[in-house]
């Protein structure tokens, strides 16, 4: 028998054509949830989710969600921001909004349907951060005029947000922290590292490093990424967070621009730019507690991530 569409478990995914986004789409279809993808394609893109255009329990909705939105679902992940700093700088006062009325409008979806909503948080959330590795109960060290502002504390106020609609309204929350994460559909103008640098080795351009590349980041792969996101939608009860997720391994930029030379074959030089303001230096999640309440821990290491990352970028280098 072909079950009907809602007799199924009904998802709303926010930034669904993103490059997580899209991940979670295909993932929920594959576990049979009737996938609601809604994305007003600022940084999301439509070839992300164009394999699953076919399924008929997925449906795409093009809409912003600093606008309301009224639709019948069990769950919400609410992952719709630009996450990368040339797109989130492009217009930060709608950075700012799609993080805090984007925030109330779900949360608002949330408590009248009674659904369970999760909140992609950020690492940015810490800032440049003075404590290291960062523990979910460190409150960070951000610049509240800076460039990255916009981001940092659109995203601090969303969760705000969804702990006061949690003890007010006793909406059913779930807040993750997510740290630089990688993989296939990463936007190739994001401007992020592992992008950048690929598209720059894969075009046999010099390999651009800000700073002297001795700051730090941590690198989680897409597919590690969505276990912890789903795992922590489908947690124990009264486990809402924040949660981080991240992969703890740390790497030198200097480091990453190195490996992805040698994994492309590429003939690029590194060449080294001015820092951008507020750039932190050390990044690293503290993911013991995502271990100890979700059994949750990253499994893919970035030499084998990068190489699936870098057969994407092949595959699309000559539309960049």
């Amino acid at each position: 028998m072909v079950m009907n569409k809602y007799d199924r478990p009904r998802v709303l995914v926010t930034g669904g054509a993103g490059f997580l986004g899209s991940h979670l789409c295909e993932r929920l279809l594959n576990e049979g949830c009737y996938t609601i993808c809604l994305d007003n394609y600022f940084t999301g893109q439509r070839r992300n989710i164009f394999h699953l255009l076919d399924n008929r329990n997925f449906e795409v909705i093009r809409h912003d969600i600093v606008n309301p939105v009224f639709l019948e679902v069990d769950q919400i992940y609410n992952l719709a921001c630009p996450a990368s700093p040339i797109h989130y700088q492009y217009n930060p006062v709608k950075t700012t909004k799609t993080s805090v009325m984007g925030a109330i409008n779900m949360l608002g979806l949330a408590k009248r349907v009674k659904a369970r909503i999760l909140q992609a948080s950020t690492s940015e959330i810490y800032g440049d951060p003075s404590v290291h590795p960062q523990k979910e109960d460190y409150w960070g060290n951000v610049n509240t005029i800076g460039l990255r502002a916009c981001y940092d504390e659109g995203k601090r106020c969303a969760e705000t947000l969804f702990f006061d609609y949690y003890k007010q309204n006793h909406v059913d929350i779930r807040v993750v922290r997510i740290f630089n994460t990688y993989g296939p559909r990463m936007h190739p103008n994001d401007g992020r590292v592992v992008s950048n640098f690929i598209v720059q080795a894969l075009k046999g351009e010099d390999i651009t490093i800000f700073g002297d590349g001795s700051q730090t980041r941590s690198f989680c792969y897409a597919d590690d990424m969505i276990n912890g996101i789903v795992g922590m939608m489908n947690g124990p009860d009264g486990f809402v967070g924040p949660v981080n997720l991240g992969n703890p391994t740390e790497y030198r930029i200097l480091e990453l621009a190195q490996m992805i030379i040698s994994l492309t074959g590429a003939d690029s030089k590194i060449i080294f730019q001015p820092l951008p303001m507020d750039d932190p230096k050390r990044r690293r999640p503290d993911i013991t507690l995502a271990g100890e309440k979700l059994g949750w821990k990253p499994r893919v290491d970035v030499e084998e991530g990068l190489k699936k990352t870098i057969e994407y970028f092949r595959s699309i280098i000559s539309e960049i």
